[in-house]
């Protein structure tokens, strides 16, 4: 549970987060946010699982990506979905300076325009959190289904995001290639079951 859903004393090493989001007008709402890309291998089946269903999403894309796929970036905000910075090339907080980590995100930035932010793989110095929270919303997360993990099959995937999601759940999937075998399994099956529980979706402006 550490890691599918993080217990309060971890989000409070990090309180300029917004990890939940309750929706006063229909509190069962949940947000489907998507890590790492975009790439072409897996976002544009993604954005048309999403299509299928009439759901929209929050895509945090890594600066990196978004040169190389400039296009499917695009396709992403053409489409309806919010778009969020997830630093250049996916930078570890804990692994370098204030400095040179705000400095990556500023770099990714300039192609992502973006007042949203998550860091890569929730980590970050407090020093980062405060730099940052000037520019920037911070969007942590309620729900992380792991579908990254090559531990869990697709329908262990899906049942973590039925064990943890709650109203306001901000809930995590990758569209990457280690992601890709669980996530083609478990994100349709997963908006189904939302769907038959009422949930209904949004996407993350800025806060």
């Amino acid at each position: 549970m550490w890691i599918e859903q993080p217990p309060v004393l971890y989000r409070m090493l990090f309180p300029e987060g917004i990890w939940r989001i309750i929706n006063r007008k229909y509190r069962k709402t949940v947000y489907l946010t998507f890590d790492d890309g975009p790439i072409p291998e897996v976002t544009p089946w993604v954005l048309d699982t999403l299509d299928k269903f009439g759901v929209k999403a929050t895509f945090f894309c890594v600066g990196e990506n978004v040169a190389h796929n400039p296009d499917l970036f695009h396709e992403i905000c053409l489409r309806g979905h919010s778009v969020g910075n997830h630093s250049y090339n996916h930078i570890q907080g804990i692994k370098c300076s204030a400095n040179n980590y705000v400095e990556n995100v500023i770099k990714a930035d300039t192609l992502i325009n973006s007042p949203l932010y998550r860091p890569p793989h929730g980590l970050m110095t407090y020093k980062q959190s405060r730099m940052l929270k000037k520019h920037f919303n911070i969007i942590m997360y309620d729900v992380v289904t792991r579908d990254y993990s090559s531990k869990l099959n697709g329908q262990q995937v899906f049942e973590n995001l039925k064990k943890y999601t709650r109203p306001g759940s901000i809930i995590v999937f990758h569209d990457s290639l280690k992601a890709e075998a669980n996530l083609r399994y478990a994100l349709p099956l997963s908006i189904e079951w939302l769907k038959n529980n009422d949930y209904r979706f949004d996407v993350i402006h800025q806060m």
